[in-house]
């Protein structure tokens, strides 16, 4: 982690906000927005819910001082409409817009939309998320900063025989990507030049729909490849400063299903030069807020630019867990003009190891199938080291409109094996009833040696894994069943009300020696 731009900042610097927030909407969903509300509470911040129609009974409405409807369901209709939630913010006196992750956070033209409006957007300016948000443009300000890239094409592809030329002289295996994909979508390893075609309609396809943008680029594709993403900071006065690494490489077609920090990769020369780009970047960009840049290492550690994201990320826990500072209580003050809290703490080096897991419905069974439902019975782990970020309750229903994530389960450890032991404890006693969860899939993932070892690459998973791996043995199995019928025993026992005799059931039940359930089921 790398000293701030500006260092030795003076203590008087640490003034009040510039401006003094007393209400924020938050425009998202689920466990973010829980994690949004909780921060807003505990800086004395008024909290402002929006919510589909779907979601009215959902836990972040009621974890809120104010809620209101967006109509409809479709996230199109909802919380993607900035029309509709600048128009709740002017209705209720919100002074600013907390975006959470997804969604709009990302949308340099809500963004402006909030300044023209008058209404604080708690992250970046528009345009340095314009900037960053198209990774051809990305990627000269990369270039620019002097940041390692992979080597590519110098700009978008701008049809099939150019692609094949450009692919030839970088050499198969490479990476097609959408120059405004984002999450994991519009990309595509190919293996070879009869792939390419095939390939390049599909993903012109993918990026036309999914971004309204079919531009394309080629990258070369990096063997055995690690995710390692550095969490920056900015503020209004100039400084910059990188809070640590994440390791995101246990990854799903291209989505981050288990995160950590530090990297197992990362010694502490290599975190300093990572650090040190990631700030480059940040400052090339004049980046205010929370921001996270991403790279793509080889197993030598070699890293390259892969992209920056222009806002606070789902795994933000297990960096707050090994720095000890609260990124969505940093966002808001450094949104509201202060400088950032922790100059005094730089550089910062992390405090033991923290894992994540995220926990989604879905069915790693059936090719991790999403999947929706009520949830019969929730019981989520507590205890030293062990945190949950959670976006559901016990009665809950989950819909089928939106992300399938329901929360994140985090822990800290001293070191890595620590954390590692502690997290299995915690998935076991973890229960979600009601529908199919992957909490099974990251107890298995737990136990592999690659991964206790931190022999880690992006090709983990479709390589280890096969859903019969989830199977229990037979006794296992015995012992499931012995419960399932306990369980539905406990469901159906309905107790009924005892009649009027004229005396206390209890006190009959003590005279004859017998369960007061008992008599009055006999009866």
């Amino acid at each position: 982690m790398v000293r701030s731009r500006r260092v030795g900042t003076p203590a008087v610097e640490r003034r009040r906000p510039a401006r003094r927030l007393r209400k924020v909407l938050v425009a998202n969903r689920g466990e973010i927005a829980v994690r949004v509300c909780k921060a807003l509470r505990e800086l004395g911040i008024a909290s402002v819910a929006v919510y589909s129609e779907v979601d009215r009974t959902a836990l972040h409405v009621s974890r809120a001082d104010e809620a209101y409807p967006l109509d409809g369901n479709a996230s199109l209709d909802t919380y993607l409409r900035g029309d509709k939630i600048l128009a709740i913010a002017a209705a209720c006196g919100a002074d600013a817009i907390h975006p959470g992750y997804g969604f709009l956070s990302e949308n340099a033209a809500f963004a402006a939309a909030c300044r023209d409006a008058g209404v604080l957007f708690i992250g970046p300016s528009p345009e340095a998320i314009a900037r960053m948000g198209d990774k051809l443009q990305a990627r000269e300000t990369a270039r620019r900063a002097e940041v390692p890239l992979v080597p590519g094409s110098p700009g978008p592809v701008r049809d099939l025989r150019e692609a094949l030329a450009i692919a030839a002289d970088l050499g198969y295996p490479v990476m097609l990507k959408a120059a405004a994909g984002g999450g994991g979508k519009g990309m595509r390893r190919v293996e070879a030049p009869a792939e390419l075609e095939s390939a390049f309609a599909r993903t012109t396809e993918e990026a036309r729909r999914a971004f309204a943008n079919p531009e394309l680029f080629l990258e070369k594709y990096i063997l055995d490849p690690r995710h390692i993403e550095v969490q920056v900071f900015g503020d209004q006065h100039g400084h910059y400063a990188a809070l640590g690494e994440r390791e995101c490489t246990i990854q799903r077609r291209h989505q981050k299903v288990i995160e950590e920090a530090p990297s197992p990769l990362v010694t502490p020369e290599l975190r300093a030069s990572m650090g040190k780009t990631a700030t480059s970047l940040a400052a090339a960009v004049g980046y205010v807020g929370a921001g996270t840049v991403e790279f793509v290492a080889d197993q030598a550690g070699n890293f390259y630019f892969l992209e920056m994201n222009t806002r606070l990320q789902v795994e933000h826990p297990v960096t707050e867990l090994v720095t000890g500072l609260d990124l969505v209580h940093e966002q808001i003050r450094v949104a509201a003009g202060e400088p950032l809290s922790f100059l005094d703490r730089l550089p910062l080096e992390p405090r033991g190891w923290a894992i994540e897991c995220r926990i989604y419905a879905e069915d790693p069974r059936r090719d991790f199938l999403p999947a929706v439902g009520r949830i019969v019975k929730l019981s989520i782990p507590y205890g030293p080291g062990v945190r949950n970020d959670f976006g559901i309750y016990e009665g809950y229903e989950v819909p089928v409109h939106y992300d399938p994530l329901l929360g994140k389960l985090a822990v800290w450890g001293e070191d890595r094996p620590q954390a590692i032991a502690r997290m299995k404890r915690a998935l076991h006693d973890l229960a979600i009833e009601g529908l199919r969860t992957n909490v099974a899939f990251h107890a298995w993932a737990m136990d592999q040696p690659a991964f206790r070892d931190g022999r880690l690459d992006t090709g983990f998973i479709a390589r280890s894994f096969k859903p019969e791996m989830l199977d229990p043995a037979p006794a296992e199995l015995e012992r499931f069943v012995a419960a399932a019928v306990l369980r539905a025993y406990e469901l159906d026992r309905t107790p009924r009300l005892p009649r009027n005799s004229g005396a206390s059931a209890w006190a009959r039940a003590a005279r004859a020696g017998k369960d007061v359930l008992d008599e009055d089921a006999a009866g």
